[in-house]
């Protein structure tokens, strides 16, 4: 019996990448073999790069990944299949709907007008499709930023205890992290501190926030 001729690795790396992209995007199966049908070597080597390595190096997170892919999509002007598959997988990565738009708005300070406006040209059929409001609310990190300044403000906009209304009240200067597409982080600091005095995990629903948690750090 002949020995098994040695995989190559491309063969290794589009496995991967198919079965990651069939687990982001339910239909991808059917639209990775619809897209590549009259080329699958193709569709072997971009998978296999772009899922089957890029996606699983550990420097980016998931969700920074997918904004920069997208905004590279804007700045090469591609509103074909590129752009619909990135749509949905940045959805799947936990990008929020408002996070695409404010791209898109970055993006066409720099690529553009007419590439930017292509864009938005499609993602209004995009958003459609996927029954999502058009516009969008805003961005997690802009409705967190707006409930912070209301505590500030002495008139929240959604009920906080002592806890986290010690946190977000002056002089503590405040650092905002979107984590998912209904989740933000907020770090509480004094001055120059580098270790903040705590965190607040602000969940959000559309353009309200849902939920507040505060968390100090353990005494030393």
């Amino acid at each position: 019996m002949k020995p098994l001729a040695p995989q190559h690795p491309i063969e290794t790396l589009y496995r991967a990448g198919r079965k990651t992209f069939i687990e982001l995007v339910p239909d991808g199966g059917a639209r990775l073999d619809a897209l590549f049908h009259t080329a699958p070597a193709l569709g072997e080597l971009a998978v296999g790069v772009v899922y089957g390595y890029l996606h699983d190096r550990p420097g980016l997170d998931p969700r920074l990944q997918e904004a920069a892919i997208f905004a590279a999509i804007v700045a090469a002007g591609m509103v074909g299949p590129p752009l619909s598959v990135h749509f949905k997988t940045s959805l799947a990565q936990g990008l929020a709907p408002g996070e695409l738009t404010e791209l898109l708005l970055l993006a066409s300070a720099f690529t553009g007008f007419p590439r930017a406006v292509a864009t938005a040209d499609q993602l209004n059929l995009l958003f459609a499709g996927a029954n999502l409001p058009s516009p969008p609310p805003p961005t997690p990190r802009a409705v967190a930023v707006a409930f912070c300044e209301s505590v500030r403000q002495g008139h929240p906009s959604f009920p906080v205890d002592a806890q986290a209304r010690k946190l977000l009240r002056k002089p503590h200067k405040l650092s905002l992290h979107a984590t998912a597409a209904d989740r933000v982080m907020v770090e509480s600091y004094i001055g120059q501190e580098t270790t903040p005095r705590g965190t607040l995990v602000v969940r959000v629903d559309g353009a309200d926030v849902v939920q507040v948690r505060a968390y100090l750090p353990a005494p030393t």
